[in-house]
């Protein structure tokens, strides 16, 4: 299967190990200063090769760039834009400036680490977990090809994200919020559905269903790099979602003089945009709510599905209810989400056996009256 010869060198007798490949071409590995390091070598390659476990040391020469590019083409053929976006930006500003020239054969573990430490000391945790992932994704498509014996990126320490804090408006907020907004309608509906905003937003008359006051989602639409596209909802799965009794003028009202393949809201023909958070008029609503109602904390569109959310659960809703609401994967991720929501159902339960206790007959069984 292989051999070992010695040559010389300015230094002294060196020794060359030959062997062939699996695929039948030949290769040769030569520097080895003793015959029995040649040999060890050669040993190693053709147990290898028996157990169907080879590696050329060639494929391990591969850039990350040249994987990454591949990955990056892979992910994009199977990712809506709005997801593919911030992985695209990720790998220009974090990923391809430290690795894309490295072989992947010559990356160590504390490589690795020594890269998240140091870009965790100037970006948060989310961004960097999300260049390490890249990395780390690209990595496996190496371990898989057999490039490398193992992924030297797994096990790497990465910082904890931050809990979210999330804003639950009250019913008055909502209404005070709702008569500041330039589009009223779409504050209350995003606070009595649940829906996201691409959700609502590419709702279109022929998904409305007054008579039942219900919508299907099937679509939402979301604006990456200034371009609105539209595709299936978030968990790509179509959904029906109630809206109470009291939207509903609200709803025939944005339906008037509308056809069946028009949007809901705005005027029909173009997508609602996200606005801007800083000076958009969702943030001139918040601001002028906040200096009637002190209380009223900062709040974004996205806060108003947790606000759905928070009404739902507190009018009695159970935790697969809000969880069909709101188009979760299923009813864990709906508690672990809001999970502080749920808590005061404990409070209520523990109350609940109270009273069941103080209000019980009691029967006395048959022998105990017998004793009596």
């Amino acid at each position: 299967m292989g051999s070992v010869l010695a040559y010389s060198t300015r230094d002294g007798r060196r020794y060359i190990v030959r062997y062939k490949k699996p695929d039948g071409t030949h290769a040769a590995k030569r520097g080895f200063r003793t015959k029995r390091e040649a040999e060890e070598y050669l040993a190693s390659v053709s147990v290898s090769i028996t157990r169907n476990q080879y590696m050329d040391p060639m494929d391990s020469r591969v850039t990350v760039g040249e994987l990454g590019g591949t990955w990056l083409q892979n992910q994009a053929a199977v990712l809506k834009p709005s997801s593919m976006h911030p992985l695209d930006s990720s790998w220009r500003v974090h990923v391809a400036p430290k690795w894309e020239n490295v072989e992947v054969g010559a990356i160590r573990h504390s490589d690795v680490r020594a890269w998240v430490t140091d870009l965790s000391k100037v970006r948060g945790a989310v961004t960097v977990i999300r260049a390490y992932g890249i990395l780390a994704a690209v990595l496996d498509v190496a371990l898989r090809d057999r490039r490398i014996a193992d992924n030297p990126a797994r096990g790497v320490k990465l910082p904890k994200k931050r809990a979210k804090r999330r804003v639950y408006l009250t019913h008055d907020q909502v209404d005070l919020l709702a008569g500041e907004a330039m589009y009223p309608e779409v504050i209350y509906f995003l606070a009595y559905t649940g829906l996201r905003w691409g959700e609502a937003t590419g709702l279109r008359l022929r998904d409305v269903e007054p008579d039942r006051r219900r919508v299907n989602v099937h679509e939402n639409a979301v604006m990456v790099n200034g371009a609105i596209h539209t595709g299936s909802p978030k968990s790509h799965i179509s959904r029906s979602v109630p809206y109470p009794d009291f939207l509903d003028l609200t709803v025939r009202s944005a339906m008037r003089g509308k056809r069946s393949g028009e949007l809901l809201f705005g005027n029909g023909q173009e997508h609602l945009r996200l606005p801007n958070s800083q000076d958009g008029w969702f943030a001139g609503a918040v601001r002028r709510a906040r200096k009637i109602d002190p209380t009223l904390q900062h709040v974004t569109p996205h806060d108003l599905r947790h606000t759905a959310a928070s009404l739902a659960i507190s009018a009695g809703a159970n935790v697969k209810a809000v969880q069909r609401m709101l188009g979760h994967a299923s009813a864990a991720m709906t508690l672990d989400t809001y999970a502080d929501l749920f808590d005061d159902d404990l409070d209520y339960v523990a109350g609940a056996l109270s009273r069941a206790r103080e209000g019980r007959v009691i029967v006395v069984p048959e022998k105990r009256r017998e004793l009596e």
